[in-house]
């Protein structure tokens, strides 16, 4: 596929019809302006950040009292605050639609199908909702929950938002010490969890690790039923009940919001935590709701009814931005499980039937569908589907041009970029613009984002730090347990005065567009030349050989070498001549500087539970040093396998 045109461009009808387009007329006629494009609007909502996102909040139709301020502290990003007069509540404005329609659908693997109706879903919200204020909690306290991607963990959120509860969770693949490293630091005051789950066709068994968990946190627990005996469940763990038995007492009522603060704490979100024990990052009510109904109604152009999807986990922040849709009337299609059990079909085929607009899932995802060989471009109907976005790792060329070839033609692909920072994007896509093979299509609405060099200067067409340069309201609020902010100004701010580096290696293209890189420090330093990672993973996995691939540097004889680590494909072998053909590959695909100085095969690469490759925790074990939080992986096994190779003595 030819690089020198757009792989897709949206039609005059289809801007037209965008509500981004509505929301630049309105802008328009409200402030007597004449933008045309979205570098026109982009470039106005950095400028009077004020009337941004004032507009963002009055067209997307905020319920709460907004207050006479937008912005004060503007001089200081850490101290800024967006809104401080305003009052409202998160959960009020994702329960507004009532009624029979599907509020949710929820697959899980090809076990359970349900729906859920609006109506449904404020009948279990209001029961939790009193069920919660009878155990005391309130305004502040913590709700934590480690459970599936399912319905009832959405009420459960809510619930503890209507309340003005912060909520927390994780998935109940985590091992017991990975639960206990997050939420033992907040002190939630229940504990939420489910009796089982299913993953790759087998039922898996969480009843001692929830006991365990229960005991360590010393928390009440509330045990949902989903695949398992949630009664024998809570009966072998400590202060412990059926989600049934806790709201038993209560019938559904009229719902009851408590308005708090626009910066009132909504989540704690935690690092990936596989250099240490994870970070707790505070995000506000008013910040994450703004940021996503921007994301969704603006940038995604989502609307009421629509079906909207995202691959994700409960442990992973693209849930948070997945429950959102609820504040734009969208269906929340919901799925937990493997996306290959029973075979590779089975997202396709909830697309299909479930007929979504929106497609969310993961580079990696992505990636596996074309090794897998499936063309869901010809097997499947996809004629809904107008949005596919992509992220967790940087989507290669080679996946944007799978996406047009082999899952839709006419598709929009917005590969996304944020992060657990931000609870939300950067960088992702727009209805307006083209979208050309390997790019990011740019900055964010009311987000000041640029690429700087070490000097902290601006540069086009090199690579560089990630930075945003003003403040925008979903910053954390806080890092929990860090009462004078040293954490949180050394995860952000430590690098350039009063500027915000989002430790992503970036560089701007032609088209105004982005392309991560990969992680800044994670960036290879061969030679005093800094080489993002990204660049040999684009080249080396489109090889069928290869199925994945981790690249680090090797402190060696004064200077950085390129280690470069694969699992095979199966039945192929690490001959002289296939190491051969990968150096070549990434010599011509990338440049001669790109090239390993080692090539080694190995059985496994481990992973966070969100699947994103932890180059940082392999490398300090092949330096020796030890990895403090194997918890956070998805497979900490793997990791053994990087220590002490004789390969790396010489």
């Amino acid at each position: 596929m030819r690089d020198d045109k757009p792989l897709w461009m949206p039609s005059p009808a289809s801007i037209k019809a965008s509500p981004m387009h509505a929301f630049m007329q309105a802008c328009n006629d409200a402030h007597g302006l004449a933008l045309e494009t979205y570098g026109d609007l982009h470039g106005w909502s950095v400028a009077e950040r004020e009337h941004f996102w004032n507009a963002v909040w009055n067209f997307c139709g905020v319920i709460g009292d907004r207050g006479a301020r937008t912005l004060i502290n503007d001089d200081t990003m850490i101290d800024a605050r967006f809104f401080p007069d305003a009052t409202l509540n998160f959960a009020e404005n994702l329960l507004a639609g009532k009624g029979h329609g599907d509020a949710i659908v929820f697959r899980g693997e090809d076990k359970v199908e349900d729906r859920w109706s609006w109506d449904r879903l404020r009948d279990l919200v209001s029961r939790l909702q009193q069920a919660l204020r009878s155990e005391g909690i309130g305004p502040g306290d913590r709700v934590a929950a480690m459970m599936p991607n399912m319905p009832e963990t959405v009420a459960f959120m809510l619930a503890a938002a209507s309340v003005g509860a912060i909520w927390s969770s994780c998935s109940p693949d985590f091992g017991e010490q990975g639960v206990l490293d997050r939420f033992g630091q907040i002190g939630p005051k229940l504990f939420v969890a489910c009796d089982a789950y299913w993953y790759g066709g087998k039922l898996q068994d969480v009843k001692e690790k929830v006991a365990a968990v229960a005991k360590g946190l010393g928390s009440p627990v509330v045990v949902v039923h989903y695949a398992g005996d949630a009664e024998a469940v809570a009966r072998e763990t400590p202060n412990a009940t059926t989600l049934d038995t806790f709201i038993a007492p209560y019938d559904p009522a009229e719902l009851e919001f408590v308005r708090l603060p626009f910066s009132h704490p909504l989540y704690i979100l935690f690092s990936s935590g596989t250099t240490g024990v994870p970070k707790c990052i505070v995000h506000s009510a008013g910040g994450t709701l703004l940021q996503h109904l921007k994301e969704h109604r603006l940038h995604c152009g989502l609307q009421p009814g629509e079906k909207l999807f995202y691959f994700t986990t409960c442990g992973w922040m693209m849930w948070n931005w997945l429950v959102s849709g609820l504040a734009v009337g969208a269906t929340l299609c919901l799925f937990d499980g493997s996306p290959f059990a029973p075979d590779g079909n089975v997202l396709f085929d909830y697309a299909q039937a479930e007929r979504f607009a929106v497609f969310g899932t993961s580079a990696k995802y992505i990636d596996a569908v074309r090794k897998s060989g499936l063309v869901p471009r010809s097997s499947h109907d996809l004629s809904s589907l107008r949005l596919m976005t992509s992220t967790g790792s940087p989507l290669s060329p080679e996946g944007f041009t799978f996406v047009y070839e082999g899952i839709k033609e006419d598709v929009q692909l917005a590969s996304i970029s944020g992060g657990t920072d931000i609870v939300s994007c950067f960088v992702l896509g727009n209805p307006l613009q083209p979208v050309w093979r390997g790019e990011i299509q740019g900055a964010g609405l009311g987000l000041a984002i640029d690429v700087w060099d070490d000097e902290g200067y601006p540069v086009r067409g090199q690579k560089g730090e990630l930075v945003c340069t003003k403040a925008f309201p979903s910053m954390p609020v806080m890092f929990w347990n860090d009462p004078d902010r040293a954490k949180y100004r050394a995860a952000y701010f430590e690098r350039f005065d009063n500027i915000w580096c989002h430790g992503d290696f970036a560089e701007w293209t032609e088209h105004d567009g982005i392309v991560i890189h990969g992680r800044s420090d994670a960036t290879l330093n061969p030679g005093g030349v800094r080489i993002g990672t990204a660049e040999i993973y684009n080249q080396v996995e489109q090889m069928t050989e290869v199925a994945e691939a981790l690249c680090i540097g090797q402190e060696w004889e004064d200077d950085v070498r390129v280690i470069l680590f694969v699992r095979l494909a199966a039945g192929v072998a690490l001959t002289d001549e296939m190491v051969k053909a990968i150096k070549t590959r990434i010599r011509t695909g990338a440049s001669p500087r790109h090239v390993p100085a080692k090539i080694i095969a190995v059985a496994d690469i481990p992973r966070t539970k969100s699947g994103k490759i932890v180059e940082l925790a392999v490398r300090e074990i092949v330096h020796g040093r030890p990895v403090k939080n194997k918890e956070a992986l998805a497979n900490p096994e793997a990791l053994d396998l990087f220590a002490a190779l004789p390969e790396l003595r010489s």
